[in-house]
């Protein structure tokens, strides 16, 4: 990912290139202050988009679509409310087809 150096220790100055340590706030070269880097998302967090959408539309009220990403406690809600007499159901829908649903993580589904 752009940014990170060449360990997992390091990233890269934004304004001079060099590498530095990860945590540094300014750059101890240069001294630029730095913006902080994205959070890296391992590609095993990542959820298939489609799958959660076909489980929303299809078993939106038993909460499959949360038991997929994570979200454990609120998919036992949504079996016991029956995804809030279909309210809950439409509002993670459009979640969903927005690209807004995220996972227990908060990575976002696509």
């Amino acid at each position: 990912m752009e940014g990170y150096g060449r360990t997992d220790q390091e990233k890269y100055c934004q304004s001079c290139g060099r590498a530095i340590p990860l945590h540094a706030r300014t750059c101890p070269l240069c001294g630029q202050r730095l913006d902080p880097l994205p959070v890296r998302s391992s590609p095993v967090d990542n959820r298939d988009w489609l799958i959660v959408l076909l489980l929303c539309i299809f078993a939106g009220p038993l909460g499959l679509h949360r038991f997929y990403v994570g979200k454990i406690g609120t998919g036992i809600l949504m079996i016991l409310t029956l995804g809030g007499l279909g309210i809950w159901v439409i509002v993670d829908l459009v979640m969903i087809v927005m690209g807004r649903f995220t996972d227990s993580h908060g990575n976002a589904v696509y």
